[in-house]
């Protein structure tokens, strides 16, 4: 029997656990899920409600998956359900209430596959009436009454509301379709009571319509205060006053009664039958109000007065005279009130006093008190006193100012003739504000205010000479009864460069290559003076140096004629302005070796030429025809006129003759000859019998000789000379 329930079991597990792998190897997809409303999303109340969630499942096998569904209302799970069933799901609500209004959605589960529908809303109109009840139609003043309040078949958070005289007194709120509660209904006579009600949704609410409404009588309780005040007119500060609270129309014993007496927010005592109070009438004040208070359950009532109370002698003020003083000043400090009830206060009985931790005041009249200003701040307060009232003034704080010390006179930044510059004066003690005049020669010339720490008193003014740098000083006053006068202004002053000249050591004349030369530039002004030389026409300087004195120089140790040329001066100082000398012209002169060898090189020259000059002067003697001489500017013969001439001459070539010009030639046979801008050399040959000579020698220019020797002969002579062409 055993072995048979074993061996089944076996075979159910066998077979379900095939069942299931079947079921794991069948693919599926869910396709969609979607939710409805039915018969519509707006409904009506009372209706019937399906809301229908309905899955797409596709799938290969015929085998049911298991299915979980889920359904949202606003967020929240109010159902879920796991089937088998391909079918739809539905979730009904049956006489649909506002509180099933709101918005739903459906969610389907199949194995690790899961989806959900679109939010789909469901509004479910009206509300029932709600219906009022109370306990009692009349009752007491300060009795309570029960009240409650239904909302036939409404379900959800309800939040309800009780009004009196249409003004709401009592909220609350319930999980069920009824509400009661107790309230108080303040004062006598009718009160109209109602009830009205919301169901609370998410996120909106919907409101009902009120209920019926009752009427509750309030009957007023018979018991009533009563405040009396003695005196109740005329009343001044310091009078004495009597205050009673107390109720009239006794009810029964049984009821507990409380009083209570108060003026302003000040419990002045509390009783049960009556309450006495004896008080004085304080100071400062205009109006009293007092209060009696009847307590009897629920029920407050009251009986109040204001009394009016008329000052004794007001509240003193406290002045001080100067209203500016300056420290260990005299001072007076005036204490007054400057009202006083002369019918009711003599003003002898009227008391003075300050309130002061110096004992150095000494009282002179009536709240007149004499003294000396304090070195610093200080606060006084005085009181006035009569008949037990004291009234203290407001606080004067005085406040003395400092004595301006003496100013100190100086400048900002450097002083420069004929330039505008800043004059500061400065009192390093002294209340402001300062009032500072700037003098010349004793005469004001201008005036500040300085009326804020830190701020200068500054003063621009310009001088023409350095004597007129100590004629200036300065005042300081700042209303006290002395002005002190500071020490004249003393400090340097700068002198623009000027009258600036430019010389040379040695003079114009004396200077030659291979000497040194000294530009000296002088200016009048304030040193350090900065000194530059330029070379006309070259913006850079040729030299720069600053000196303590009124003059330097720069040296060129050799000249040479590249520097000769226009040379001038600059001067420049902290004045910042520069100044110039007028030009010098330098001109080298050449060297006395060069003149000597140029001169030396000159008288050769000439020599030469006068013996060239005294050569040629013997050699043109002996050019002659027939015993008589000929001019290199004779012209031939013509053949006929001279037969014995041309026959001597028959043999002889063609001659050309030119204007042979004497050279400056120290070698008298080579002599150059310029014909144009060309130099040519021509050849002198002389005839050894003092003719011409009959070789062939070509054709013969006419060389301009220059024969002027000096000494030689006065005259000017020709010579033919024959040049090879």
């Amino acid at each position: 029997m055993g072995l048979l329930l074993l061996l089944t079991s076996t075979l159910l597990s066998s077979y379900f656990h095939a069942g299931r792998m079947v079921n794991a190897q069948q693919p599926f997809t869910i396709s969609s899920v979607t939710l409805s409303i039915e018969p519509r999303a707006d409904v009506a109340r009372n209706t019937n409600v399906t809301i229908r969630c309905k899955a797409k499942v596709l799938t290969s096998g015929s085998e049911a998956h298991e299915r979980k569904y889920i359904l949202y209302k606003d967020k929240e799970i109010i159902i879920s359900k796991t089937t088998r069933s391909s079918e739809d799901f539905l979730y009904h609500l049956f006489d649909a209430r506002a509180s099933n209004s709101g918005k739903y959605k459906c969610e389907i589960i199949i194995d690790d596959q899961h989806i959900t529908s679109e939010t789909e809303k469901l509004t479910v109109t009206g509300l029932s009436k709600p219906v009022l009840h109370l306990t009692k139609y009349e009752i007491i003043e300060g009795e309570e009454v029960t009240v409650s309040c239904s909302a036939p078949d409404e379900t959800g958070s309800i939040l309800v509301y009780f009004y009196d005289n249409t003004k709401e007194i009592h909220e609350m709120q319930i999980n069920s379709h009824s509400a009661e509660a107790r309230i108080h209904l303040k004062g006598a006579g009718s009160h109209e009571i109602q009830c009205s009600y919301t169901v609370l949704l998410m996120p909106d609410s919907v409101k009902s319509e009120e209920s019926n409404i009752i009427t509750v009588t309030v009957r007023e309780i018979s018991l009533t205060p009563f405040l009396e005040i003695s005196p109740v007119d005329n009343i001044y500060e310091g009078d004495p006053l009597k205050i009673t609270c107390s109720f009239r129309n006794l009810l029964h014993s049984s009821e507990r009664i409380n009083l209570i007496l108060s003026e302003g927010t000040r419990m002045l005592g509390r009783g049960n039958s009556s309450i006495d109070y004896n008080m004085t009438a304080p100071a400062s004040v205009t109006s009293l109000t007092f209060e009696c208070m009847l307590i009897v359950k629920n029920v407050k009532k009251l009986d109040t007065k204001t009394l009016s109370v008329t000052e004794l002698f007001s509240q003193p003020t406290l002045t001080m005279f100067p209203l500016q003083v300056f420290q260990k000043d005299p001072l007076t400090l005036t204490c007054k009130s400057e009202k006083v009830a002369t019918k009711k206060l003599d003003e002898k009985e009227l008391t003075y006093s300050l309130l002061s931790l110096e004992n150095l005041w000494i009282p002179k009249n009536a709240g007149v008190f004499s003294g000396y200003a304090p070195l610093n701040d200080f606060n006084y307060t005085c009181v006035a006193q009569a008949r037990n009232i004291q009234k203290s003034s407001q606080v004067l704080t005085v406040r003395p100012k400092v004595h301006v010390s003496t100013p100190e006179i100086s400048v900002t930044g450097r002083v420069i003739l004929g330039q505008p510059f800043q004059i500061r004066c400065q009192s390093f003690a002294g209340s402001l504000p300062i009032a500072y005049t700037l003098y010349k020669n004793y005469e004001p010339i201008s005036q500040t205010t300085v009326e804020l720490p830190g701020q200068d008193a500054l003063f621009t003014v310009s001088i023409d000479n350095r004597v007129e740098i100590r004629k200036y000083f300065c005042e300081a006053n700042n209303g006290g009864r002395e002005s002190p006068l500071s020490k004249a202004l003393n400090t340097s002053v700068i002198e623009p460069p000027s009258q600036v000249n430019l010389t040379t050591v040695p003079d114009l004349q004396s200077l030659s290559e291979g000497s040194n030369l000294n530009l000296l530039c002088t200016a009048r002004g304030t040193p350090p003076i900065t000194y530059r030389w330029y070379r006309v026409g070259n913006s850079q300087p040729l030299y720069t140096t600053t000196s303590e004195l009124n003059y330097n120089s720069y040296e060129v140790p050799v000249l040479t004629k590249q520097d000769s040329g226009k040379y001038i001066c600059e001067a420049v100082n902290f004045a910042n302005t520069k100044a110039q000398s007028k030009p010098i012209n330098i001109e080298v002169q050449m060297a006395m070796w060069k003149k000597s060898l140029i001169g030396g090189t000159i008288l050769l020259v000439v020599l030469a030429l006068l013996l060239v000059g005294c050569v040629m002067y013997f050699k043109s003697k002996r050019v002659r025809v027939n015993g008589t001489a000929v001019s290199v500017w004779s012209e031939r013969k013509p053949e006929a006129d001279n037969d014995a001439e041309n026959s001597s001459l028959s043999n002889e070539p063609d001659v050309e003759y030119t204007e042979v010009v004497h050279p400056r030639s120290a070698d008298p046979p080579r002599v150059p000859l310029k014909k144009g801008t060309d130099t040519v050399y021509s050849e002198l040959q002389n005839s050894p019998h003092g003719a011409a000579d009959h070789h062939d020698y070509g054709s013969i220019e006419y060389a301009d000789l220059n024969p002027e020797v000096g000494q030689c002969h006065p005259e000017v002579h020709s010579l033919l000379v024959p040049v090879e062409s």
